[in-house]
């Protein structure tokens, strides 16, 4: 019994809701909560037709509730929307129409599990988004992904060594204030608490 994974479902007609709260109920891996037991789910699953802004603000309210990890079950999805259920903070996605009870206690497992599930074609579309996006956005700003400039990275990257300011500053040929100013800047923009926090940060997102 300690074993099965707590899950609330969430859907805005009470039909699509109980349709999956029973597929998911018949299987004895499976625990469906109700409303009163939101914050002991470790997936919440949301049903919805699209990811609107209504979709995305409910993955972020569940979360903000206890549920660390969503799987959105859609009807229809566009680039837009595959962008906007990541930065709603989905775990795993999955179209109604191929949502067996099957996939869903996958899709579940693989969220509870911290993993990732997404159909390949949508994960395909996803990487072509995000290729776009640093691209188009970030990169004639000179950002990456993980929001840091290359004189960012290249600052982390000495501080890792365990160069001190003025190492660095020689290195790189700039002033000691201007390195000071580059980690209070990723320290403060990131909420990180001192340097060796950014440096964990910058490996962690495989940047150094």
């Amino acid at each position: 019994m300690g074993d099965r994974i707590s899950v609330f479902v969430y859907a805005r007609d009470p039909i699509s809701r109980a349709g999956v709260a029973t597929q998911l109920r018949s299987r004895p891996e499976i625990r469906v909560v109700d409303d009163g037991e939101i914050d002991s789910a470790a997936v919440a699953v949301v049903v919805a037709e699209e990811v609107d802004g209504e979709a995305v603000r409910q993955m972020k309210a569940l979360r903000r509730n206890g549920c660390a990890r969503v799987v959105l079950v859609l009807s229809s999805v566009d680039d837009a929307g595959l962008l906007s259920a990541v930065e709603g903070g989905v775990s795993a996605l999955l179209r109604r129409s191929q949502a067996t009870t099957d996939a869903l206690v996958r899709a579940v497992s693989s969220a509870a599990a911290g993993e990732g599930a997404v159909p390949p074609d949508l994960l395909g579309r996803l990487l072509a988004q995000v290729g776009r996006l640093h691209e188009q956005v970030l990169g004639p700003r000179g950002l990456t992904l993980a929001g840091l400039t290359q004189r960012e990275i290249d600052v982390l990257k000495l501080v890792a060594e365990g160069l001190s300011t003025g190492e660095i500053a020689r290195r790189l040929s700039y002033s000691e204030r201007t390195i000071k100013n580059v980690i209070h800047d990723v320290t403060a923009r990131f909420h990180l608490r001192n340097r060796s926090h950014a440096v964990a940060y910058a490996m962690k997102t495989g940047l150094i």
